[in-house]
């Protein structure tokens, strides 16, 4: 197993919240854009869409930091992940006069124009976990080097099969930035290094639980002789795995790619998944809304600059105006009861 586990951002984490209420909009009482960091900076996060798992977690973890520099937290989102549903979101939050914005994009170039209008208004605009366009935001806040998940995924994949075989993947959103750009970087690492790996079939979930179940019985009905699934998305592989526990599949059908701890351990702990790999999401909301207070202080324009951002330390803006939270993380039967989220 060519996989080493390096840095992880913290220890296990405390059970979290599992899932964060919608907060209601209406005036805003809590001063306008501009107002700078600490009591009285207001945050706003707008993850894909509310109800998921990994959302709940990475917020979560937001909402820790602007606690700690006495800000003000909110989070809003569509229930279904769409760019649409976000646009709205945004808006309202320019109308309010908060001071920074975090999103997770649930396209690229769709939420661009509800970006601008917030930035016109002196709102900080943090993506994070999947990009706009660089043009569209501020800084994005990445969980993990794009090349470094592709190969994490394709290595473990790799290991379990034995190098050899069909595998095809299980994606969320057929537009999601993050989701392609991974799949991309799989697709060149397995030509350059997997000759005897095919990958026969790319389908969609759109992070939907009994979509992405039913388009793992699709994939095993269509290919036959399919030896493995990767998922990059916390949705899809769990769903993935509970459809492989109870079908003739398990243990034939390896699975893996991008799961949390808690979603996963039982298909862990019972055989039908040997490992995964992840980034602490928790970490990924604390370092985006530090990062978002840094804006809205001044002490961060762009590449180069550097702050710190509470527990996790000090970190340095990149090219493209890119924060980099750190490496990938395997999951395995070993390690998995060191974590809780």
């Amino acid at each position: 197993m060519k996989i080493q586990n390096r840095r992880f951002a913290g220890l296990a984490v405390a059970a979290l919240v599992s899932s964060l209420a919608l907060t209601a909009c209406g005036s805003d009482d809590d001063g306008g854009s501009g107002s700078g960091g600490g009591d009285g900076m207001t945050v706003t996060f707008i993850p894909k869409n509310l109800g998921n798992p990994y959302f709940d977690t990475s917020n979560a973890g937001g909402e820790t930091a602007v606690e700690e520099f006495d800000g003000t937290y909110e989070e809003v989102g569509p229930a279904e992940a769409s760019p649409d549903g976000q646009v709205q979101y945004i808006n309202t939050a320019t109308q309010q006069g908060r001071d920074a914005l975090v999103i997770s994009a649930n396209d690229p170039d769709a939420l661009c124009d509800a970006i601008g209008e917030a930035q016109d208004a002196d709102i900080k605009v943090v993506t994070y976990d999947a990009d706009t366009n660089p043009d569209c935001r501020d800084i994005f806040v990445n969980q993990a080097d794009a090349e470094g998940i592709a190969r994490v995924q394709v290595e473990l994949i790799a290991d379990q099969i034995g190098g050899s075989g069909e595998i095809a993947i299980l994606s969320a959103a057929a537009n999601a930035t993050n989701q392609n750009a991974w799949i991309e970087l799989m697709e060149e690492e397995l030509e350059a290094n997997y000759p005897d790996i095919e990958l026969v079939d790319v389908v969609y979930g759109d992070d939907d639980d009994q979509k992405s179940f039913d388009a793992t019985a699709a994939l095993l009905q269509s290919h036959p002789d399919l030896k493995g699934i990767v998922s990059p998305t916390t949705v899809g592989i769990a769903a993935a795995a509970r459809y492989l526990s109870t079908s003739d599949a398990k243990g034939k059908v390896m699975l893996t790619g991008l799961g949390t701890p808690n979603q996963m351990r039982e298909y862990v702990k019972d055989g039908t998944v040997e490992a995964f790999a992840l980034w602490n999401p928790e970490d990924l909301g604390y370092l985006a809304a530090w990062t978002a207070k840094a804006l809205v202080d001044g002490d961060i324009e762009g590449e180069g600059d550097s702050f710190e951002a509470g527990r996790l330390g000090e970190y340095t803006v990149g090219a493209d105006n890119t924060v980099l939270l750190g490496d990938p993380f395997v999951f395995n039967a070993d390690n998995i009861d060191d974590f809780d989220f």
